[in-house]
């Protein structure tokens, strides 16, 4: 499709209430990111290293307003060596690991948008443990309840998305999971560079707070999920739903169909039911995979839980896939930039290294949102693989650039290194979740996936400054480079291609089935 029928597609299929929905629900990967990446710049500060960022020497400026910010009862800062700032950071990411494994099943039984109006409480509650911190314990304390948040945050709104979004562009609007939080690793990037001293630094972790809080208010005003609806009982709000969502001119009947209700409780008109019975608008069959939809009560499968996918031999290759995508998306060493660039460019860049973040940052955003529509052209595979190819590459040279001392190499590796990250692993990883497996198992799959990826986070945020201080600074990235060649191999011959692919049958080359 060229571009000029895109976008005629686009404002057909696209309303003011769609994009409202999609900007409230994806604040909450926009926290994932902030979370992430919050204590990158103000790190040497809270950790008594440093009082402000912004000098080289580590002297502070002569007193101002802004620096001499003092909370009564709270120290100005919490000192921590290397392996108490990794345990502080890995908090978030042990939180996120159990809040991705309950997200699935807690999503599938009480609905996406129950879960994401519930899940606005933890991600208000920990900023304010951590902004609130006298010691290491509650700073760990607050992170790790930040974590769950975000845990269930990456696996209920990309579920979200994909059942709200228009079929014909789930891939576009899928990558804004990655977007949003590209967009708050950036937005955290930028009030650390300004407000890394004295205790502004408790402003920076507080900010997250008001974010949870309008994404509450915001979630007030926002439908739950069409297809979980239909699934659950209540077809003809479902319907209603996706009306509203997709605007009162837009025929629905096709994806009424894909939900394998009856008809005639979908939408309560005997016109509408023999239209959507015996075709389309266009006169063409209905189809839900390969078969004529002629309903019954409900053709879905049971839903699997996070067991359940492992014991099911038709959904276990799926998750392999999933679960080695993720892992490649994290131990491929994005978050080493995320979270420690700052420190770890600190001495070849000076006060420097706190700009190249924010331009990494801005870097992240812009090409994540311009490489989007790629992985529904040039395929989810293909970009996957580019994308670590182009990281494998990008880690050796940074690595020679920090072993060697070469400041203009290790800048341009770093900005080569988050633009690779971008053009695929970044985004598609989210999106393969639910096109891998059926519907049945997309909660559990999405569980699984995130939890993959919450454990290589784990990893590297808590090792990372450990390793890369033993080994010597930079020898790490050599190591990260391995990794992605043998992702690389493991993703060419292991994970399937699913763009175009109607589902998951068709995707693994099985015949249409009913249920496992």
């Amino acid at each position: 499709m060229g571009l000029a029928a895109k976008l005629r597609s686009w404002s057909q299929e696209l309303t003011a209430y769609f994009i409202y929905t999609l900007l409230i629900a994806t604040l909450g990967p926009l926290l994932f990111g902030y979370h992430l990446a919050e204590l990158n710049a103000p790190q040497e500060v809270i950790t008594c290293a440093k009082k402000t960022i912004t000098t080289a020497a580590g002297k502070s400026r002569q007193p101002s307003a802004s620096l001499s910010l003092s909370i009564s009862g709270l120290p100005q800062c919490i000192p921590m060596n290397t392996a108490q700032i990794g345990l502080v950071s890995s908090m978030f990411t042990l939180g996120g690991l159990i809040g991705a494994l309950a997200a699935g099943p807690l999503a599938a039984r009480y609905g996406r948008l129950v879960a994401m109006r519930a899940n606005t409480v933890l991600l208000a509650l920990g900023p304010v443990a951590e902004a609130l911190a006298p010691n290491i314990g509650v700073l760990a304390a607050g992170r790790w309840v930040s974590g769950l948040g975000a845990g269930v945050a990456v696996v209920v709104v990309p579920i979200y998305i994909s059942e709200t979004a228009p079929p014909r562009e789930k891939g576009f609007f899928g990558a804004f999971t990655q977007i949003m939080t590209n967009m708050g690793i950036f937005t955290t990037q930028l009030l650390g560079y300004f407000l890394s001293r004295g205790q502004l630094w408790r402003v920076i972790l507080a900010v997250a707070g008001m974010v949870a809080v309008a994404q509450f208010v915001g979630l007030l005003f926002v439908v739950d999920s069409p297809a979980w609806q239909a699934d659950h009982g209540d077809p003809r709000q479902a319907r209603a739903n996706l009306k509203r969502i997709r605007g009162p001119n837009v025929d629905v009947n096709s994806e009424v169909a894909a939900w394998r209700v009856q008809p005639a409780a979908a939408d309560g008109t005997e016109e509408e039911e023999q239209q959507t019975l015996l075709g389309n608008s266009d006169g063409s069959p209905q189809r839900s995979g390969d078969r004529p939809t002629t309903p019954a009560k409900h053709d879905q499968a049971p839903a699997l839980g996070i067991l359940g996918v492992l014991r099911s031999p038709t959904q276990r290759p799926a998750i392999v896939a999933v679960v080695m995508v993720m892992l490649a998306q994290q131990l491929c060493g994005i978050n080493s930039i995320v979270m420690y660039g700052v420190s770890l460019l600190a001495d070849l860049l000076a006060s420097n290294s706190a700009l190249l973040n924010i331009l990494v940052s801005i870097l992240n955003v812009v090409a994540t949102t311009g490489f989007a529509p790629l992985a529904d052209v040039l395929g989810r595979k293909t970009v996957i693989l580019a994308s670590i190819a182009g990281m494998a590459v990008s880690s050796v040279l940074l690595g020679l650039g920090i072993r060697s001392s070469i400041p203009v190499l290790s800048a341009v590796s770093v900005l080569l290194f988050v633009a690779s990250f971008a053009f695929g692993l970044g985004p598609v990883p989210f999106i393969l979740a639910s096109e891998l497996v059926g519907p049945e198992a997309v909660g559990a799959t999405q569980s699984w996936a995130l939890a993959a990826n919450w454990i290589s986070t784990f990893i590297v945020a808590q090792f990372f400054p450990v390793v890369n201080e033993r080994l010597g600074k930079g020898v790490v990235y050599f190591v990260f480079a391995a990794l992605a060649a043998a992702f690389f191999l493991f993703i060419s011959y292991f994970v399937p291609e699913t763009k175009g692919k109607k589902d998951a049958d068709e995707v693994w080359g099985r015949p249409p089935r009913r249920e496992d």
